[in-house]
């Protein structure tokens, strides 16, 4: 007798290959589909990721903010006749103007008056204004560059060689920001009684330097009315420096070279050397 249990048996072996190849094309379907997925999301990443987006937010985050002022006053007028009278009474038309390189980022000018009153002896006094302005550039914004040196102005004249008693105080409504520095300092034509203030407005720095000294016997001036004289001086040459951008301040022009401190322009008349008494009234 034959056995039928052989060909029953292959049925099932049959079944199981035709159910397996039914279900391999559901698995492609699905591999296509996530593979276009896939596809999607790593081409939004390169988009994303693209050399020009990069340098476009690169340079969005290193972007400067224009300096507010273009300019700077002619020095020898940032004050009125007046102030000068008060201030160097018999040398109001002495002003001279330092060199500069560059005179719309630095300048200075500086007068210096003697009341020789024989042998009573005679009242000296030396006033200088320095003008410094800087342009943003990839040292940072103009106003900034400008706050740093205001500082180091204001430690320059705190720690001048051979000063006494001392004196440092904030000046208000001069500027942004504005400290003025006081000290006596001997010398041989006599004492001298020093004034320095450091005033910011915007990207510019004004230092103004006042002294006053009695000489041949003639009695040393109060400290405290040549400071009041320096502060309204610095005030009158904060706003000169206002009024000479008011037609547009905002800097346009490319970065200067020059907005840095010089030698013409940061000389800003250190007492020890140039607050002598000159033989010409």
């Amino acid at each position: 007798m034959h056995r039928p249990v052989q060909r029953v048996g292959r049925a099932p072996r049959l079944t199981r290959i035709l159910v397996s190849a039914a279900a391999v094309p559901v698995m492609l379907v699905a591999a296509g589909c996530s593979s276009d997925s896939g596809s999607g999301d790593d081409a939004k990443k390169s988009a994303g990721s693209s050399p020009d987006a990069k340098a476009s937010a690169s340079a969005s985050a290193n972007a400067v903010k224009p300096a507010a002022y273009a300019t700077l006053p002619e020095p020898c007028a940032v004050l009125s006749k007046k102030t000068l009278g008060e201030l160097v009474p018999k040398g109001a038309k002495s002003g001279k103007e330092g060199k500069s390189d560059d005179v719309a980022t630095r300048g200075n000018c500086y007068w210096s008056s003697l009341d020789n009153n024989g042998v009573k002896g005679s009242q000296f006094r030396w006033l200088n204004v320095a003008l410094l302005r800087f342009d943003s550039d990839s040292r940072g914004e103009g106003g900034q560059q400008a706050h740093k040196y205001f500082e180091k102005q204001v430690t320059g004249a705190q720690s001048v060689t051979g000063a006494k008693n001392a004196k440092s105080q904030p000046v208000s409504g001069t500027g942004d920001e504005a400290t003025a520095v006081t000290y006596d300092l001997k010398k041989k034509e006599g004492s001298f009684k020093q004034q320095t203030i450091v005033a910011r407005v915007e990207n510019v720095v004004i230092t103004l330097d006042y002294n006053g000294a009695g000489l041949a016997g003639e009695k040393t001036p109060n400290a405290a009315d040549l400071l009041k004289a320096a502060e309204k001086a610095a005030k009158e040459a904060v706003a000169a420096v206002s009024a000479a951008n008011q037609d547009g301040g905002a800097a346009s022009s490319s970065p200067s070279k020059s907005a840095s401190p010089s030698k013409s322009a940061s000389k800003s008349a250190s007492p020890s050397k140039s607050a002598s008494p000159s033989k010409k009234s």
